[in-house]
């Protein structure tokens, strides 16, 4: 009888055990991704990172599910993001690279002023120095599955920006160093703040001048704090999409590939959906009263020449890596 207790205590504890290792089976497919983003819904780069999701969801059936957070809704700032998915602080996260050089200096090359003006230049820019970027990512324990660029820089303010002495006195906020540093040259006072903070500083007057996008501009409602808008298009940041390399190397070969695969066929989707919200918005801030006027002549020199001598200053300072992309780069536009 005894024996015929150990016998079953054996069989029902190694069916345990089966179970058990059945149930963490199922669990190892099962991946819930949280994505933080710092801009609202509706926003473009929000509704892309949501279509992303919905294919991803698809492609694995359902295996992978990403959770999108849209206005920064995780608490997250964002040159603080591209750490926070290397720590396993957010499985995957949308960040601007150029919020990112405190910790990786070369990732500011795509926000040199004027040194790729457009889309078509943006996206020649960013196919050469993406390895460079992936080496980086890799080495702060993430992956990069896709990257767009933003609609060009301009600023907003309270008067139209036609000379050098227009942006005197102008508090205007920048959302890094090389921004920062390009428009102190220029005679702003710039203030560098992350976007979550930019509406409640034109309504407390910290600030009174935004550069950013077209898209950012009604995200915020400035027509509510400023009235002019002074097309500079000086740069086309790039965000990317990463993901925490734990949680990617968690998937199946299968999946990743999928996903993979996902993220490539959307990219240029991606890009095309911003140089369109590009054109919307700027249509919808002229509805809403915003005076728009273009850049040109002196001041527009000045710019560019401005401009030229930070990217001297970021070879310079960032040394080797820089220079071979920007001198690739000019190389391959032909300027």
């Amino acid at each position: 009888m005894s024996g015929t207790k150990t016998g079953l205590s054996a069989t029902l504890m190694a069916g345990a055990a089966l179970a058990g290792l059945s149930a963490g089976s199922a669990e190892a497919q099962d991946h819930r991704w949280n994505m933080h983003i710092a801009f609202p819904a509706g926003n473009f780069h929000t509704e892309n990172a949501e279509a992303f999701a919905d294919r991803v969801a698809e492609v694995t059936d359902g295996a992978v599910e990403i959770t999108v957070h849209p206005a920064g809704a995780l608490g997250l700032q964002g040159p603080e993001v591209m750490g926070a998915v290397r720590d396993g602080i957010v499985e995957a996260a949308d960040y601007h690279l150029m919020q990112q050089v405190g910790e990786a200096p070369l990732m500011g090359v795509n926000a040199l002023p004027y040194l790729a003006v457009g889309y078509d230049e943006a996206w020649t820019l960013n196919e050469i120095a993406r390895p460079y970027y992936e080496e980086i990512a890799a080495d702060n324990n993430q992956v990069i599955l896709y990257d767009v660029a933003w609609p060009g820089g301009q600023v907003y303010a309270d008067r139209a920006i036609e000379t050098r002495d227009d942006f005197s006195g102008v508090r205007i906020r920048t959302a890094d160093s090389i921004q920062s540093q390009f428009f102190d040259e220029l005679g702003a006072s710039t203030v560098q703040m992350p976007w979550g903070d930019v509406v409640p500083g034109l309504a407390s007057g910290v600030i009174d001048g935004v550069t950013t996008s077209t898209s950012s501009g009604v995200d915020g409602a400035f027509w509510e704090f400023l009235g002019h808008m002074t097309i500079m298009d000086y740069v086309n940041p790039i965000s990317v999409m990463a993901v925490n390399l734990d949680a990617w190397n968690a998937l199946s070969d299968e999946h990743q590939e999928a996903i993979r695969t996902v993220a490539d066929e959307m990219r240029p989707e991606f890009w095309a959906r911003s140089e369109a919200d590009d054109e919307e918005k700027l249509a919808k801030l002229e509805g809403e009263g915003i005076s728009v006027s273009t850049v040109e002549g002196d001041l527009h020199e000045a710019m560019v020449e401005s401009g030229q001598a930070i990217w001297d200053d970021f070879i310079a300072d960032v040394g080797t890596p820089a220079e071979e992309i920007i001198t690739e780069y000019r190389s391959e536009i032909g300027r």
